[in-house]
């Protein structure tokens, strides 16, 4: 078995030789986000601008320094006076380009993604805004992408086109030699009783059809002939994803954060955080993250954001 965090250190081994990142760290008013921000750009993942009151993200840098070592420096502070204000101080930031991602601090995701989802201030594109989890879990030999398990409560099939083909993109940013998703459900027959089952169908159609574009594509499937090569082959199943998913969409919010904290707690797995579907990559980091989790997060950040700039169109 691979060391835990392996493949999470070769992503963030690779994006060291990548220019930084120039990102709004948004209200880092405690020591965990602004310790994150703080590393990151010392190994060079980012170039920080922190938005906040700076009193107190002052006051919190002395604990760090304290703590940690780590010096806030000649580190840019824009003055923002609450959590509300620094979010749109820092999509500001954005629209002007003056930074090129947005990093969570210590402010709540609602009140960061109420401002990124501003009709005439905010950050939206024709594209549906989504989550995707990269998650190291140990034994598995991928990196694995699960969506949506933070922004999206009950999507329709409309707004699953969108989430899929943000983490379809993702994984193409990551460098997924291919591309194979594997839409969930609780089983891998259609059934017109279980909605899922009907809208993974259409949406495997809708892959046929190109509109939805850049990977393999299947479901129903469920989580155990999904991942597991022995379980599809039992159920007979003959495809090129199932048992070899590395992209999985879930039903809903619900599935999804419960299927990617399973993962978490029970298998050791750890969850690097990205919001897509913006005009930039937004990091979005837990409290209870690792160091190198977060470190990993601004990584896939910085992929996403190098992709954009390679393609030289913004998200449709």
């Amino acid at each position: 078995m691979e060391p835990k965090h392996e493949k999470y250190q070769r992503l963030i081994d690779y994006c060291k030789d990548l220019p930084p990142l120039p990102t709004a760290v948004v209200h880092p008013c405690d020591a965990s986000s602004l310790t994150g921000a703080l590393e990151a750009a010392r190994i060079g993942l980012i170039a920080p601008v922190l938005v906040g009151p700076r009193a107190r993200i002052e006051a919190v840098a002395q604990q760090v320094e304290r703590e940690h070592g780590l010096r806030i420096g000649d580190v840019p502070i824009v003055e923002a006076a609450y959590s509300h204000a620094a979010a749109a101080t820092a999509v500001a930031l954005v629209r002007e380009g003056k930074a090129e991602a947005l990093m969570k601090g210590s402010l709540h995701t609602d009140e960061l993604m109420g401002a990124v989802v501003k009709r005439e201030t905010g950050l939206r594109t024709a594209r549906r805004v989504s989550h995707c989890f990269v998650m190291d879990v140990p034994g598995y030999p991928d990196a694995l992408v699960i969506s949506d398990a933070a922004v999206n409560i009950a999507p329709t099939l409309e707004e699953k086109m969108d989430i899929l083909q943000n983490a379809i993109d993702l994984a193409h940013a990551l460098q997924f030699k291919e591309v194979r998703v594997a839409v969930l459900s609780a089983m891998e027959t259609v059934n017109p009783k279980v909605p899922s089952t009907v809208e993974a169908a259409a949406l495997c159609k809708m892959v046929d059809r190109h509109q939805i574009t850049g990977a393999l594509v299947d479901g129903p499937l469920a989580l155990d002939n999904a991942i597991d090569p022995d379980a599809a082959r039992i159920k007979k199943i003959d495809s090129p994803v199932a048992g070899r998913a590395n992209v999985l969409l879930v039903p809903d919010l619900e599935a999804g954060n419960m299927l990617a904290k399973s993962l978490s707690f029970l298998a050791g797995a750890d969850a690097a955080g990205i919001v897509l579907g913006a005009r930039v990559p937004i990091i979005l980091t837990s409290r209870a993250d690792s160091m190198v989790t977060r470190l990993a997060s601004c990584a896939v950040a910085t992929l996403v954001a190098k992709a954009r700039r390679e393609s030289g169109q913004p998200v449709r």
